[in-house]
């Protein structure tokens, strides 16, 4: 990497994440793995195509997060595009339906009178509902990217990196990736058919779908391998040129977000949450609608009623938080009294937030963590997030094989579950729950480990700094934003909005400004401490035209 030309800090960086040739850098789109390496891509383009030639009617079943909100869009606009009249979308409620192809969600879709149905981002766990579709006489091409159980699905074909036989290198595309390569082959198929030239249409760019493919990557926080960082690469580029689809635009505009410095973490941090706020308090489709929106006057309404969602979120999670901690407050960390596994329950929560809540909880005790709201009389659901070396989904396994009527529902992956049980079982689940993660952990406690890419010397704490590490990304899972470490003077402190800790730090003479968001109001401000020790990220901060470095800070600690 030495003569890659690259600044030393980039190639440090690059380094400790495990790139050893400059080709693993090289994030042109020629290095897109090929759609035909998938299985099923190619079965899946020629129903598809029959489809369109037939001028079939097909209903598009998606997800109720950002994945499923920006494949749904996805299939949509670009199927439209190649020719299909009758395509439209449908969407679970969490709250009535539930996540999948339910056989519920098929008698729903079924009332269009579709020939075919297409899932993205779920199915692959969909036995009911595809059989309930097959013998209405209904086609079902899956696509999907979650790992499947023992048996698929009968489904007609099925498109998913991770099912049995599917040799594809990259196992992390998200949905919306999927459904990309899906529709990668499609355009191929019909290309070979003289489909568009027949037609007099225009054959699709579908780079021009790549801001939909970098947001769901990004916001379902998948692990960005070489190839995902293609195209996220490629679609944040569309984006900070001004070439970003309208609802797209719009987000950015009621968030306050300059497309030109869009970053990687904004699309999970900035974009992701308005999106899935839809899903959690409403319906999707509103997120739906605004990433299908053909111009900015479309656009705009939507991108704020997902504004004032994500407030109403953020509201709501504050409540549950502030009760969650009030119940955990009587135990230490630090006396042995711990669980390994914590669960969370109160009848007030709401169903579409205990999955940030979980998440919260997470990284405040650093412990797997499920919260769980009431879904019905005698029915809870429940959220978990987990902790690296703790695989949350084989953790809920175990109890399963454990205790075979315990749980009624559960799916997920390593870093996030969800599931279901009946409400007079919750004291036994709490149990088992925290007895398989005492044996995933072997009985020893985890302790929160901080991982930073060292420290950086003065020279290193500059603008320039910061706009290369910006350069040098995208940066997400398994592929992580640079976090630096150091200590520093404090010269001044402040509290911002009652929750946001402003800071003067100093450093060998130089001063920075810093500040760390939702500080712990029992320990910020403090004005006996004069030093800190901080994890931060070198930030731009921009205001009224100006650019200036920012210390953001991550996790502080009195350095005494």
């Amino acid at each position: 990497m030495a003569a890659s030309g690259l600044p030393p800090l980039v190639q440090r960086l690059y380094a400790n994440r495990g790139v050893t040739a400059p080709d693993e850098i090289d994030l042109a789109l020629k290095g897109l793995l090929p759609p035909k390496l998938l299985r099923g891509v190619t079965e899946a383009a020629e129903l598809l195509a029959d489809a369109i030639e037939g001028e079939a009617r097909v209903v598009i079943v998606g997800d109720f997060d950002a994945d499923g909100a920006t494949s749904s869009a996805l299939a949509v606009s670009v199927l439209r595009q190649m020719g299909l009249r009758e395509v439209s979308y449908l969407v679970p409620n969490r709250f009535e339906y539930g996540y999948g192809l339910s056989p519920e969600i098929v008698a729903l879709a079924a009332e269009r009178e579709p020939d075919l149905i297409v899932t993205v981002d779920n199915g692959i766990s969909s036995h009911a509902g595809v059989a309930t579709a097959q013998g209405l006489g209904i086609s079902v091409l899956i696509t999907d990217h979650h790992l499947p159980g023992n048996d698929l699905p009968s489904a007609d074909v099925i498109v998913n990196p991770n099912q049995p036989g599917c040799t594809f290198p990259s196992k992390s595309l998200a949905g919306v990736g999927v459904m990309f390569y899906v529709l990668s082959a499609l355009r191929a198929e019909l290309r070979d058919r003289e489909w568009f030239e027949r037609c007099g249409l225009a054959m699709p760019n579908l780079g021009d779908a790549l801001d939909l493919v970098a947001l769901g990557t990004v916001a379902d926080v998948v692990p960005l391998d070489r190839n995902n960082r293609i195209l996220v690469a490629a679609g944040l580029a569309r984006i900070r040129a001004g070439r970003g689809r309208p609802g797209i635009e719009a987000l950015l505009e009621v968030a306050g977000r300059s497309a030109s410095e869009l970053s990687s973490s904004d699309l999970g941090f900035i974009l992701g949450p308005r999106l899935n706020a839809a899903g959690r308090l409403e319906d999707m489709a509103i997120g739906i609608e605004c990433l299908l929106a053909e111009s900015a006057f479309e656009a705009r309404p939507l991108a704020q009623q997902l504004d004032d969602l994500n407030r109403e979120r953020r509201d709501i999670e504050a409540s549950m938080q502030e009760d969650a901690l009030a119940q955990l407050s009587t135990v230490e960390v630090d006396d042995g009294s711990l669980k390994f596994g914590l669960c969370v329950y109160n009848k007030s929560f709401h169903q579409g937030v205990v999955g940030i809540v979980a998440a919260r909880l997470r990284e405040r005790y650093h412990r797997p963590t499920i919260v769980f709201a009431q879904a019905g009389d005698d029915e809870l659901k429940g959220s978990g997030r987990s902790i690296p070396g703790v695989h949350i989904r084989d953790v809920l396994d175990h109890v399963a094989a454990q205790h075979p009527d315990l749980i009624g529902k559960f799916g997920g992956h390593a870093m996030a579950a969800g599931l279901s049980l009946r409400h007079e079982d919750l004291g036994q689940f709490q149990e088992a729950f925290n007895n398989a993660v005492a044996v995933a952990l072997k009985q020893i406690p985890p302790e929160p480990v901080v991982m930073t890419d060292g420290e950086l010397a003065l020279e290193e704490l500059t603008l320039s700094s910061a706009e290369a590490i910006v350069a040098a990304g995208p940066w997400g899972q398994h592929f992580p934003e640079p976090v630096f470490e150091g200590c520093f003077t404090v010269v001044d402190q402040r509290l911002l909005k009652d929750k946001h800790l402003k800071l003067s730090l100093e450093k060998e003479g130089t001063t920075f400004d810093a500040i760390a968001f939702n500080v712990d109001r029992d320990c910020w401000p403090n004005p006996q401490v004069k030093r800190v020790r901080i994890a931060f990220q070198p930030d731009i901060n921009s205001y009224r035209g100006e650019r200036r470095l920012q210390l953001m800070i991550r996790h502080l600690w009195p350095d005494t």
